[in-house]
């Protein structure tokens, strides 16, 4: 071994640094893969020689640990994903002559089809930010929340980070950062352009009152919080769309910030748009991942099938 890191600790900051510097994985990534590490590092014995020391062997055994835990097949998949890059990572940089998770093979994640929303109850949601709020400004702001997401499919963590430089000048597009720092165009629906407009106005008003006030520059952020992230939080905006499906008499228990990306996602394949198209407004790096909505459309369209043709009726 050339220059390996001396103990488990210094292999994972050596590699989580890697990941970041050069990949720029996303923050959550590489929270998840240090936890994923140090759980595996924790379960080694002590005076096996760490990371330096494992064979193929362990690793399967740590997996059959993790199996008779009862830990869920996708956990399970992601640590192994995790043990797989850190070893590849290792051999590139001569820490290792051999990488033992190479031949490993994973446990298979059980595909799950989606959860989405019908248009009748995307256009309920829509009509409830309209009336929902504490005043003018608030019901304002919900209906661009909505607005903005069912029309561009963009992940919540996208959506409340969104730069209010990105919405000046009544936009087509939308730049949006999304995973790794990665950027992509969305088109704006002209609904969504007037909310956004509208949103704009009474943004800019209120803002420029707070700061004849305090003497201070304005928030960077389209949707401003007065919290530590500058911005409306991922939290905040779940329970608001939680609020907001009460309001419209939509289950809450259907209504998630990511379930309505599956909506936009769902109801584009059933216009006709084509995979590739969906693949980038929703800034998948891998078309299989969104390959997922073509079962949702398949499923729904046997549902239709066997709720309506008269011949599955009679049958029934």
């Amino acid at each position: 071994m050339s220059g390996a890191p001396a103990g488990d600790h210094a292999w994972i900051a050596r590699f989580l640094e890697a990941q970041a510097a050069e990949l720029g994985a996303a923050t959550n990534t590489l929270l998840a893969y240090g936890r994923d590490l140090k759980d595996f590092s924790a379960w080694l014995s002590p005076g096996a020689g760490g990371f330096a020391g494992v064979t193929q062997e362990r690793i399967e055994s740590y997996l059959l640990h993790c199996d008779a835990q009862g830990l869920a097949t996708s956990t399970r998949a992601r640590r192994l994903s995790a043990i797989r890059q850190l070893y590849r990572f290792a051999f590139d940089e001569g820490w290792r002559s051999d990488n033992p998770a190479i031949r490993i093979s994973g446990p298979g994640r059980s595909r799950q089809l989606p959860g989405t929303l019908d248009m009748d109850e995307v256009d309920r949601l829509l009509a409830a930010a309209r009336a929902s709020g504490r005043d003018d400004m608030a019901r304002v702001r919900n209906t661009c929340l909505l607005e903005l997401l069912y029309a561009t499919g963009m992940r919540v963590s996208e959506l409340v980070a969104l730069p209010v430089s990105a919405a000046r000048g009544d936009p087509r597009l939308l730049l949006v950062r999304g995973k790794g720092g990665k950027e992509r165009m969305v088109p704006l629906s002209p609904p969504a352009r007037e909310a956004l407009a509208t949103w704009l106005r009474l943004r800019d008003t209120a803002a420029s009152g707070r700061r004849a006030e305090a003497g201070a520059d304005g928030s960077p952020f389209l949707f401003p919080s007065r919290g530590k992230s500058g911005h409306l939080t991922r939290n905040r905006f779940y329970l608001l769309i939680k609020e907001l499906a009460v309001a419209a008499g939509v289950a809450p228990s259907r209504v998630t910030p990511h379930r309505l990306r599956h909506a936009f996602a769902t109801h584009l394949l059933e216009n006709g748009a084509d995979l590739r198209s969906i693949q980038m407004l929703l800034g998948h790096a891998d078309l299989a991942t969104t390959e997922i909505y073509t079962h949702v459309l398949e499923a729904r369209l046997r549902d239709l099938v066997l709720t309506h043709h008269p011949l599955a009726r009679d049958a029934q």
